[in-house]
């Protein structure tokens, strides 16, 4: 298990580049299994879980070679599917959360897929249902062993187009029901849909691929059935994440900082978000200049009540930054309600912040009230454990501003999804440390 050591008090300065998004990659890499021909991806993050997912297309026969920095080709033309069920599959499918998304391109191109349970984060129950219901719909059969937490879906006659309205905007159930449907008899009609520029992005990679998807934006897409898809080239999203992550990161550690190429139309709600905490950032061509701040304000609504911060499906604000508004607030001149809606566990990381000596009230497992210390008292350094991507970048925020050293431990959370970020940080004036 890694650890971080990290001299926290020091203002940063200097450029910093956003990462491919972790979540757009692990779609658009289950959607390589949909076609025998080369798929190029450009930008795919060096992340955790994105080599693990590489490492199962590996094993189940994709052809993979690295052609640079974030870039690969993908040829799947002679797909193994009795690697699904090896026990290699189980143990490597069960440890990504993502894999559960290879599910509907080998459903839709072959007739089955399988999965075992996967894992991922421990922020709270993350259903499945969404995914196999659109997959039954779509006239899979579903099957699941208890003993092994094993799920299947077959459909050895093909799929048919058909009408559903998803039970929750899922973005990866989404995503998996789409690669599933492109080459699905007639047409499927999906109401409800996520339509996260991520979402958006996959159905442009598989429309430039030969599939007939309308309404990408929208929470209404309709799938004409296409009988195969070609190979394309394909440029992976900057990581609205790690950009918000960035953002949080200068005003905490009052740092001057400018975020390159973050792609601006595709930020959504987050900018506008910081700005409501105080944070003043400017739009210089496609980048974020934040200027270094000596204090920052909340506002609250025009009636004078608190400001509440809350997620939501796209376009509203991401949760996978709730935790990093949650850390910069502490900080703040005000007061500013956390409402985390979708998982009940993320905000349980709070109490090592309050050893940190901020403060907060946790009110329950979805809200949190954090009472601003305006800089008037500096966090303390602490030794910590992450328990997820979010509240591990977080907590490594706080470190960074607070006084002394700090160790963070279980550093693979972090890792997961934040590609080399103690050299990144070093770069910008950062003092911290990895040790294995």
């Amino acid at each position: 298990m890694g650890t971080f050591q990290i001299e926290g008090g020091h203002s940063l300065q200097g450029e910093i580049r956003p990462q491919g998004a972790k979540n757009e990659a692990l779609q658009i890499l289950c959607a390589v299994l949909l076609t025998s021909e080369e798929v190029i991806i450009e930008n795919i993050p060096d992340i955790l879980d994105v080599n693990k997912l590489i490492t199962i297309l590996g094993n189940l026969g994709v052809k993979i070679q690295k052609l640079g920095k974030g870039k690969y080709s993908f040829i799947a033309d002679d797909v193994q599917l009795d690697y699904l069920e090896s026990e290699l599959f189980k143990k490597e499918g069960s440890s990504l959360r993502g894999s559960i998304m290879i599910v509907g391109p080998l459903l839709g191109r072959f007739g089955k897929g399988y999965i075992p349970r996967p894992g991922g984060d421990k922020i709270g129950r993350r259903r499945l249902d969404t995914h196999f219901e659109g997959f039954i719909r779509l006239g899979a059969k579903f099957r699941y062993n208890t003993e092994d937490r094993f799920y299947g879906v077959e459909a050895p006659k093909g799929l048919e187009g058909t009408y559903m309205l998803l039970d929750q905007a899922s973005v990866t159930g989404t995503a998996n029901i789409v690669m599933a449907a492109v080459l699905a008899k007639g047409t499927t009609t999906i109401y409800n849909a996520a339509c996260e520029p991520y979402l958006q992005q996959l159905c442009k990679m598989l429309n430039s691929m030969g599939a007939k998807i309308s309404g990408v934006g929208s929470n209404l897409l309709t799938i004409e059935g296409v009988n195969k898809l070609g190979g394309c080239t394909h440029r992976v999203l900057p990581d609205m994440v790690e950009i918000g992550s960035w953002i949080g990161l200068a005003a905490m550690t009052r740092s001057e900082i400018t975020i390159k190429d973050v792609s601006w139309e595709n930020l959504g709600l987050i900018p506008e978000t910081f700005r409501k905490l105080g944070i003043k950032l400017e739009k210089k061509g496609d980048d974020i200049y934040i200027p270094a701040q000596e204090s920052y304000e909340i506002q609250g609504y025009i009636d004078g009540s608190t400001l509440t911060v809350a997620d939501a499906p796209w376009p509203g604000f991401t949760p996978d930054l709730l935790s990093i508004v949650l850390v910069v607030c502490t900080q703040a001149k005000g007061s500013v309600l956390i409402h985390q809606k979708m998982f009940e566990s993320r905000l349980f990381f709070v109490d090592k912040l309050i050893d940190m000596g901020a403060r907060i009230i946790l009110c329950d497992p979805h809200r949190a009230t954090v009472i601003g210390h305006n800089f008037e008292s500096d966090l303390k350094a602490t030794t910590m454990v992450s328990p997820d991507i979010r509240a591990g970048i977080s907590l490594l925020i706080a470190a960074l501003s607070a006084n002394g050293t700090s160790t963070i431990h279980n550093i693979e959370q972090i890792d997961r999804g934040y590609e080399k970020i103690d050299d990144r940080l070093r770069k910008i004036g950062a003092k911290i440390t990895r040790i294995e």
